[in-house]
């Protein structure tokens, strides 16, 4: 179950639809002043060397922020959607001493928007990376605002839920290299909403070729709406599931076939937040495509 590290896949284009919507998420949930708790249960290492061994050896991050960095910088091209401007943006701060190799995963993101007041719980199992976000974030002197917790995020969340001020996001993004993952998403949700049926809930998962990836959105669903709970499920499709890595690619396993495609459910989104995705999904979509077969949905219902 540790096999499964991250930075080989830091800043790809999955990252790139969860971390803009993240942003967009707590852009809006900040703008509240009461305290606001977010709970991340798979953490990882929080920050990436994109110019690492694990990051050059994919080279999937070339196909994320590195094709949505180029699409922007070339000539004639749109101005960013407003999502994606406030995405290059937080990216760029952690790399003003020049070059762009370092890449902020969840926590650091969540980190850089939430205020003096809010609170962040960090769930990260794998040794490794345990290790490299206590060291991480130990960087940030952050005191009490930032707890990691070398627990199962799946089963820890419980115990913060529902928070003091009554104000939370949980994001929920495991590797799903086990399979019961999947459940596992769709009960913490389930449970979630029960303890706490006014908090933000936001889902990542993969879209390949496998049941229970495309079950998940349907569960979710299903829960939000038993709930009577407004929800958002975007998607984002960069290639055919059978693609490989562009042969132009120097030192990428170009056997790999990568991921083809993720998706973002939100149970209790902003208000906002459909809007934000409606005008940014178009440009990831072209910035990021690798074939014919790129695409993107966006759906709402509940409540």
């Amino acid at each position: 179950m540790f096999s499964y590290r991250h930075a080989f896949h830091a800043g790809n284009h999955a990252d790139v639809l969860k971390h803009a919507t993240l942003i967009g998420i707590l852009q809006y949930l900040v703008q509240k002043e009461a305290a606001l708790t977010v709970i991340d249960t798979h953490a990882g290492a929080g920050l990436y060397r994109l110019d690492g061994d694990y990051a050059t050896k994919s080279g999937e991050s070339l196909e994320g922020i590195g094709r949505l960095r180029a699409f922007f910088a070339a000539e004639g091209a749109p101005a960013p959607a407003a999502l994606l401007q406030s995405y290059l943006d937080l990216v760029a701060e952690f790399n003003r001493a020049g070059g762009a190799n370092v890449y902020p995963g969840s926590p650091f993101v969540s980190e850089r928007l939430l205020r003096g007041h809010d609170r962040l719980k960090l769930f990260e199992l794998h040794p490794t990376d345990a290790r490299a976000l206590s060291g991480n974030t130990d960087q940030l002197d952050a005191g009490r605002r930032i707890a990691v917790l070398r627990e199962d995020g799946f089963e820890g969340v419980k115990k913060f839920l529902p928070p003091p001020a009554r104000r939370a996001l949980v994001l929920c993004d495991p590797s799903y290299e086990m399979k019961s993952d999947y459940a596992s998403a769709a009960q913490l949700v389930g449970d979630s909403l029960k303890r706490f049926a006014t908090g933000t809930y936001a889902v990542w998962y993969p879209i390949i070729g496998r049941a229970e990836a495309h079950d998940l959105p349907r569960r979710l669903r299903t829960l939000a709406n038993q709930a009577r709970k407004p929800w958002l499920h975007a998607t984002l499709t960069v290639k055919g599931g059978t693609s490989v890595a562009p042969a132009n690619l120097p030192g990428v396993d170009h056997k790999r076939p990568g991921l083809p495609a993720s998706g973002m459910f939100i149970v209790n989104p902003p208000f906002t937040l459909r809007e934000q995705l409606a005008e940014a999904l178009p440009q990831m979509k072209t910035a990021l495509e690798q074939d014919s077969r790129a695409a993107f949905t966006l759906e709402a219902g509940g409540a």
